[in-house]
């Protein structure tokens, strides 16, 4: 079944450059500089980055981050909860907007 996501696209990435390498450049430099061990270790940020994969709903990040967490020694059950973290802030982030609406029909109501 043809799909809109092509896994093998996510090899391509850095072809993102041909048409405007300096930009390119100067983003994985800072991307490259972000993943580096910090106050976080790379363990931890992959697991963040996880979990933020699945907030914006980026296939390929998902599988990248994955195999990320994996690789450095993360196992399903934390990554599972790294993604129900995510989770409860992105319900939690429409629900507290529902006091918008709240606020706006009350007005109106008026």
């Amino acid at each position: 079944m043809e799909t809109y996501y092509k896994p093998e696209d996510l090899l391509k990435f850095d072809q993102i450059g041909e048409d405007a390498p300096e930009l390119a450049d100067k983003f994985f430099e800072y991307y490259g500089t972000v993943f580096q061990e910090g106050e976080l270790n790379q363990r931890e940020k992959s697991l963040i980055a996880l979990a933020v994969a699945h907030t914006i709903q980026c296939p390929y990040c998902v599988d990248a981050y994955t195999k990320a967490c994996l690789e450095k020694g993360s196992n399903l059950a934390e990554m599972t909860e790294a993604v129900h973290v995510a989770t409860a802030i992105r319900g939690g982030a429409s629900l507290v907007h529902g006091i918008q609406m709240r606020n706006i029909a009350k007005k109106i109501s008026l």
